[in-house]
């Protein structure tokens, strides 16, 4: 006791000369530990992407289903995809990032598994559209932003590009494996195999990754003060519906979702789900063409990252013009490079699209947070929804087209000019200017 009172009542002076303390070891902030389980979670469901493509011959020949029957199915999908997701982030805020996304893929490997039985097409639709629809558009990209808005302050466009990615990477590694299935051992055990995928990241996402930063007692990532837990939000589908009703009386919501339907209708509902078919129809071998779509998601990486790295340096509508501009361009000279086997101009235009896969990601996100604050990520999920019902729509007519004409060439042409209309769209939507602060209105001085 009278060391700790003689010790409280050393001089400030004599304190200071006393040894320094070893230097502090700088931890890896916890919030790149969620991003990386988010990482994985992604890829583990992105394999339920990759096969809708490899299905349309195969399910065409066994059942001799019409491609626009089977496009209906993948249009079902993409659509509840999209129209899910701004539910999905409404019931994150309520019952917590872990348990929807745990719910989400044990749906997504049901309606996955199911499909082995099935002998009509309404039970495709059944299994296939509704069941993984759902289940997907609870992993849909409204999952990185949530993640993204709850952990991360800064390098918010970085961590939004590698998450988005994710997707890209999934299929990079399931396309060639789930081709060769397909092509060696028929459609169904690749559907088990999209199951299986789906359930293996089940225990990752219960077991490591957490709610919000607060759950482990840390502020986010770049944040100089703790951030306490909000309370959950009852009403999920209420607030979803309430922000929907803010924003759409606004004119910048309209310029976001029609350009990014239009960025939906060019990838989802065309590349992803008709190209395979469209190159097996000038004589391409099935693995090839999906070694291709593998090669568009090795590109698609690092487009993406490199543009959350520009959305953090640059003017996000600028970008977006690029970027769809661009993307109009090589969907125009597609027909023409479509041949049996794979040459340097095919390998061209794999790379140049697959930089600008889903580049358009980050930057629509950073439009979202500038015009709608802490509601972004719900309305970024509404963005999305009208980004997978511009990729139904192409999916059932493309499908649709090429039984009517024999050829997917008119569907390449009429997505490049959506993609020049789109890059006038996000032109001119308006910078939103920054509130002035209430201190400093006080301040100003008076009109005359």
């Amino acid at each position: 006791m009278t060391q700790t009172i003689e010790a409280a009542q050393v001089p400030e002076d004599s304190r200071s000369v006393r040894p320094a303390p070893s230097p502090r070891v700088h931890r890896v902030h916890r919030a790149w530990f969620v991003a990386a389980v988010t990482f994985v979670t992604i890829i583990g469901a992105a394999a339920f992407r990759s096969l809708p493509g490899l299905l349309i011959d195969p399910l065409h020949e066994e059942f001799h289903w019409s491609r626009g029957t089977i496009g209906a199915a993948v249009s079902i999908n993409l659509a509840l995809y999209g129209l899910t997701a701004p539910f999905a982030a409404a019931l994150m805020d309520r019952f917590g990032i872990r348990r929807v996304v745990a719910v989400a893929l044990t749906v997504i490997a049901v309606g996955s598994g199911l499909t082995v039985w099935m002998t009509q097409a309404w039970q495709l639709m059944l299994c296939w559209g509704l069941l993984v629809g759902l289940g997907s558009g609870s992993m849909a990209l409204a999952f990185a932003a949530t993640v993204t808005n709850r952990w991360f302050t800064e390098r918010k466009g970085l961590v939004t590009g590698i998450l988005t990615a994710a997707s890209a990477s999934g299929q990079l590694i399931f396309l060639p494996l789930l081709s060769w299935i397909v092509t060696e051992h028929d459609w169904r055990p690749a559907a088990v195999t999209v199951a299986l995928a789906a359930l293996a990241v089940v225990p990752f996402v219960w077991l490591l990754l957490r709610d919000h930063p607060a759950d482990v007692g840390q502020a986010p990532y770049g944040a100089t003060e703790f951030v306490p837990k909000p309370e959950p939000v009852r009403g999920a589908a209420r607030r979803a519906l309430t922000v929907l009703f803010s924003a759409v009386r606004t004119g910048p919501f309209w310029l976001l979702a029609g350009s990014f339907a239009i960025c939906g209708a060019s990838t989802n509902g065309l590349v992803q789900t008709h190209f395979v078919p469209a190159a097996h129809d000038h004589g391409m071998p099935v693995t090839a063409a999906a070694s291709l779509l593998a090669v568009i998601g090795v590109f698609d990486v690092v487009g993406t990252v490199a543009s959350g790295w520009f959305t953090d340096r640059f003017e996000p509508r600028r970008l977006l013009a690029v970027y769809y501009a661009l993307r109009g361009i090589s969907l125009l000279f597609l027909p023409m490079l479509l041949a049996p086997s794979v040459h340097p101009p095919m390998v061209f235009f794999i790379v140049f699209y697959g930089l600008d896969w889903v580049a358009t990601v980050p930057p629509t996100l950073a439009l979202c947070r500038e015009q709608y604050g802490e509601d972004s990520a719900i309305v970024f999920g509404w963005v999305l929804a009208s980004h997978q019902v511009g990729a139904a729509l192409v999916a059932f007519l493309g499908g649709a087209a090429r039984d009517r004409f024999g050829s997917y060439d008119m569907v390449w042409y009429a997505s490049g000019a959506l993609c020049a209309a789109a890059a006038l769209m996000v032109l001119v939507i308006r910078r939103r200017r920054p509130a002035v602060p209430a201190r400093a209105a006080a301040v100003s001085p008076a009109p005359a």
